[in-house]
């Protein structure tokens, strides 16, 4: 299969991506599994099923990978991404890096296509004292957590990196953070389910779930329905949005908007050989010669659209630590949204009977695939969660009732 570009060549917008991901098909009226979100998360389900021998349709409101999956960087960095408060999310995290090899070797052997797959590991770097200060926290923090993280001088820095600016003071090599691309990523993941029989349906929104008993028996979209034995809900930062669940179900789960853009390297612009982290910005190689610059946070809700501000951030962030960047032509800019948690961390469940939702990976979306595809399937298939995948379940954020006073 060749990859060919199914958009104009623009700089504005989403970042291109493969024709191979448009999806024809038409809506069966039945499944063994329905899945509401053709993302990253919604294909890796929908491709671990149909290899189990499940029938599975994907419908997807907009086109494949049009929601956070073609707007991230595509990074699997479990220690970079490491916060103060994250600790309960890193075996799963680490688990799921485990699992990345043979989830990306599948992928390839099944399709004949790559997904410039790079174990070439982060490093998170400072300028000045205070920058400094709060790397040293950081780095005290991964090593406390097991992680494997080396300090480095700003002269080792730069021997990693010569492209970086000699004011760069100090850095925390992360070597176990890998990257992918997304845009070959959701080709080949697109097209490594349409070999294992599953539909992929694009532009069609699902209007309401069908309900029996108290049991959730399929889908709804428009005046077509989809009878189903499970449907599984994972349609991105859309999954809080009411319409679909109950009152009593509602997921908390909100966008987080993001921009970003890519930038053109040649031999004359140089380029970076691993994903370098600043305080504000990420920036990503990747083996077609761009260099992802990523990504602002913006609580804004559902806001279209690439800003002034935002580019403005990126750029100077990026031209903080790489001065290489000013004569790098800028290729595309675009923005997506995060599908945000109130703790960060994913909504891995059996919400009722026939109904499963796998949401809220926030910015670990590509890291967890594999874990969360193996997690869903096995909750499918076998009734329950595996054992790394059950404290990721709604019931967490349940607030249990304030004890009254006695009378």
């Amino acid at each position: 299969m060749t990859l060919a570009y199914d958009r104009p060549v623009s700089p504005i917008g989403r970042r291109r991506s493969p024709a191979g991901l448009a999806a024809q098909e038409t809506l069966p009226a039945r499944a063994d599994v329905a899945i509401v979100g053709g993302g990253l998360i919604g294909l890796s389900i929908a491709w671990r099923l149909a290899r189990a021998g499940r029938a599975v349709v994907v419908v997807e409101r907009d086109t494949i990978g049009a929601g956070a999956s073609l707007a991230a960087t595509g990074m699997l960095a479990p220690a970079a991404e490491h916060e103060p408060g994250s600790d309960p999310l890193l075996p799963l995290a680490l688990e799921s890096l485990r699992l990345w090899p043979a989830f990306r070797d599948a992928l390839e052997a099944e399709t004949g296509l790559p997904i410039d797959y790079r174990p070439d590991g982060t490093v998170v770097v400072a300028i000045g004292r205070n920058e400094v200060e709060r790397l040293r926290f950081r780095y005290d923090l991964q090593r406390r957590s097991g992680l494997d993280a080396q300090w480095l001088p700003g002269t080792e820095v730069r021997r990693l990196e010569p492209g970086l600016r000699p004011s760069v003071t100090a850095g925390v090599h992360c070597p176990l953070d890998h990257q992918v691309d997304p845009r070959l990523v959701m080709a080949t993941l697109a097209e490594a389910c349409r070999r294992a029989g599953v539909i992929l349906v694009e532009r069609t929104a699902v209007t309401g779930l069908d309900w029996s008993g108290g049991a959730v028996t399929g889908l709804r979209a428009g005046d077509q329905g989809v009878a189903a034995g499970t449907v599984v809900l994972a349609s991105g930062a859309w999954s809080g949005e009411g319409g679909l669940l109950p009152e009593s179900l509602a997921l908390p789960v909100r966008p987080l908007k993001g921009q970003s853009l890519a930038l053109r390297t040649t031999a004359r612009t140089g380029t970076l050989s691993r994903m370098i982290w600043t305080e504000q910005v990420h920036m990503a190689p990747k083996s077609d010669g761009q260099l992802i610059v990523g990504a602002t946070v913006e609580d804004c809700g559902f806001r279209p659209g690439v800003t002034a501000g935002g580019l403005y951030a990126l750029l100077e962030g990026a031209r903080r630590v790489l001065p290489g960047i000013e004569e790098m032509e800028v290729e595309a800019v675009w923005s997506g949204y995060r599908p945000t948690s109130d703790d960060d961390a994913p909504i891995i469940d059996t919400l009722a009977p026939g109904l499963v939702a796998a949401t809220g990976h926030h910015r670990n979306g590509y890291l967890l695939a594999p874990v969360t595809a193996d997690a869903v399937a096995e909750l499918i298939t076998r009734g329950a969660l595996p054992e790394i995948a059950k404290p990721f379940t709604r019931a967490r954020f349940d607030q249990p009732e304030p004890r009254r006073a006695s009378a």
